[in-house]
């Protein structure tokens, strides 16, 4: 049996015709896919973009996590640097964070980093505002942020300044594949 282009379109490969093609069905037109702004960022229609991570995909990366649970100060420092563009450094923003634990309200300080965060990126406001993220799952947000940054090309460990100089001088480092299944 010979079919047409339409034909094709309706009956498939094989001359099976599908459900959503039948005769009587509504085939709604799909989606156009999203687009993609950086390599593994996705852009959402509304100009959003997804963070490269969830908020629970901490062990992810399983020395961030550990660190971060430990002493979040160092997580909170390393990404309040990158950031702030170096202004203030690692130690200070982290002295301030630790100051702020003794009290109760480190999470105010750092959902202002979150937020600046977002803004540089683009990146949503999820799972909900940014001081909810930060009070209700502190740990979890740091690692997030930890992890955006560092699936951006940034080396965490180095401080801003050394980053802009790699950036400077064109070398980049690739962003970090989340490990899966391998061939």
């Amino acid at each position: 049996m010979y079919y047409g282009h339409s034909d094709h379109e309706q009956y498939g490969a094989g001359g099976h015709m599908s459900h959503a093609t039948a005769p009587g069905f509504h085939n709604p037109s799909p989606a156009p896919p999203p687009r993609y702004t950086a390599p593994y960022v996705v852009q959402h229609p509304g100009g959003t973009i997804r963070w490269s991570s969830g908020l629970c995909h901490c062990c992810d990366h399983p020395e961030n996590c550990l660190i971060t649970c430990v002493c979040p100060c160092i997580t909170f420092g390393q990404i309040a640097e990158i950031v702030s563009k170096g202004s203030p450094n690692c130690a200070v923003s982290g002295t301030i964070y630790t100051v702020l634990c003794f009290i109760g309200l480190p999470c105010l300080y750092s959902c202002v980093y979150r937020s600046r965060l977002r803004a540089q990126y683009d990146l949503e406001e999820s799972p909900c505002v940014d001081c909810l993220v930060h009070f209700f799952c502190e740990a979890c947000s740091l690692c997030q942020e930890y992890r955006e940054l560092k699936s951006r090309g940034f080396d965490m460990g180095i401080g801003w300044e050394a980053n802009a100089d790699r950036q400077r001088r064109g070398i980049t480092v690739p962003p970090v594949m989340a490990q899966g299944m391998n061939r």
